[in-house]
């Protein structure tokens, strides 16, 4: 049977890997909801085929319809990118069940190490250090509050299943516990389909660090060093580079050792993210570990030369890695920034609508992933991230120059985004001397002070 891939994803991420597919001579197929008949990968891919409605539960989480569109199609493997099914064990077995491959690990690790409250488990198993909380799962609300009061407050309300910045709460007295777990748990079966949560402690003020690996079916691992993902409003992520400011070469291998040994105790195959929190004493501690290709993927790429979604895709077809560890040398410095259809002189308001005039930008060593032009229309059912500008420079400095002139060049027109809000953040004295943490963007936004 020739090789043939779905792409159950929508987006700046199908277009990506419509890409990688062509790149290895593949043909693709893209699936799309009603409000996404227009949108840029149904016309890239090879083949596109209608799912359901805009409503992201009538299609792109809508197992029965995507396995039937990949089944009528012909493809023998489906590749979910990032976000809705990406981590959903159950689809990837029931893929499995199907004959068809899942590009990523088997529903079985993504059960041991896509729950975040297993994970922890594992990781102290590697003997890495994890931060203090719940052993698993909190049934109720009562037990919840009995482990917050324990560990101390601040504590983290944190969604097992949780992903993209969605199910996290932070309650800071035992007054408020009750009533955020309860949000907690409705939007985490909202986002997630499972109500499940756990509990850790909140370290103040930490530096977001991940490392990427990558492993194939022979038990071949490698990572290719950590992105910082410190920049985030509401525990999203807005700016992400690699290799990190805060990071020296010590701490950098300590970080990677860590991440291949807990990949190592589940024997990981495929791509995947593990995240660490760093305080600032550089002490870290392992708190979740994603089973699926990251938004951020392009800062590594660049940094590393390695195409991550090819290497996805050729290890899902059962092909070795091409390198080893020793092969992989950091050059340079990449910066990634989010733009979004989002209004931040309104609180961030989601802005849909009409693009009437775009420009993009260009140049060397600048890269823009994308999915739209034009006259097209930002649907208000999904992610309002549009695009990502990734730079690439020889030192750090020179990729702050770049990114500085890639989103001078970026107009969008139409609706509201924050491509000038990301401009201002890229002149900001802490961000450009490279000193910030989680906390910078709100501390920015309230002082919105600039060089």
């Amino acid at each position: 049977m020739q090789n043939k891939v779905l792409i159950a994803n929508r987006g700046e991420i199908a277009v990506r890997i419509i890409r990688a597919c062509k790149e290895l001579g593949i043909p693709c197929v893209a699936v799309y909801s009603t409000a996404d008949k227009e949108s840029l990968h149904v016309k890239f891919a090879d083949e596109a085929i209608c799912i359901g409605g805009p409503k992201s539960k009538d299609s792109y989480l809508n197992m029965n319809n995507i396995i039937s569109a990949a089944i009528a199609t012909g493809c023998n493997a489906i590749h979910p990118g990032y976000g809705f099914l990406s981590e959903n064990e159950k689809f990837a077995e029931i893929v499995k069940k199907c004959n068809i491959k899942f590009i990523g690990p088997n529903h079985e690790l993504i059960s041991k190490v896509g729950n975040k409250a297993m994970a922890k488990q594992i990781a102290k198993m590697a003997y890495v250090p994890v931060v203090e909380g719940s052993d698993g799962v909190v049934k109720d609300a009562n037990s919840g509050l009995k482990i917050a009061n324990s560990i101390g407050y601040p504590i983290l309300i944190k969604a097992v299943n949780g992903g993209g910045g969605k199910g996290i709460s932070i309650v800071r007295s035992k007054a408020e516990f009750k009533k955020i777990f309860e949000t907690t748990c409705m939007e985490a079966e909202a986002n997630f389909g499972d109500k499940s949560v756990y509990i850790e402690k909140f370290i103040e003020n930490p530096r977001h660090i991940e490392v990427q690996i990558i492993a194939d079916a022979n038990g071949n691992i490698v990572h290719l060093g950590e992105r910082d993902c410190s920049v985030q409003r509401r525990n999203q992520k807005l700016v992400e580079e690699a290799p990190s400011p805060f990071v020296n070469n010590t701490l950098r291998k300590k970080l990677g050792q860590a991440a291949i040994n807990i990949a190592k105790q589940v024997n990981y195959e495929s791509v995947g993210t593990i995240e660490f929190i760093v305080d600032k004493s550089g002490n870290f501690y392992f708190i979740e570990m994603n089973t699926r290709l990251q938004v951020e993927h392009p800062v590594t790429e660049f940094v590393t030369g390695i195409d991550i979604v090819k290497e996805q895709i050729k290890i899902a077809y059962g092909q070795e890695l091409s390198f080893k560890q020793e092969d992989i040398i950091l050059k340079g410095h990449a910066i990634e920034c989010r733009i979004n259809a989002e209004d931040p002189t309104n609180y961030f308001c989601p802005s849909p609508g009409m693009i009437k005039n775009l420009v993009l930008p260009g140049g060397n060593g600048i890269r823009l992933d994308t999915h739209i032009y034009s006259n097209y229309q930002v649907p208000p059912y999904y992610d309002s991230m549009l695009a990502k500008v990734i730079v690439y420079g020889s030192t750090r400095k020179e990729a702050l120059r770049k990114m500085r002139c890639a989103l001078e060049e970026f107009i969008i027109e139409g609706i509201k985004t924050n491509v000038e809000f990301q401009y201002i953040l890229m002149h900001n004295k802490d961000f450009v001397r490279g000193v910030y943490d989680t906390s910078f963007i709100n501390h920015f936004i309230e002082t919105g002070k600039v060089i």
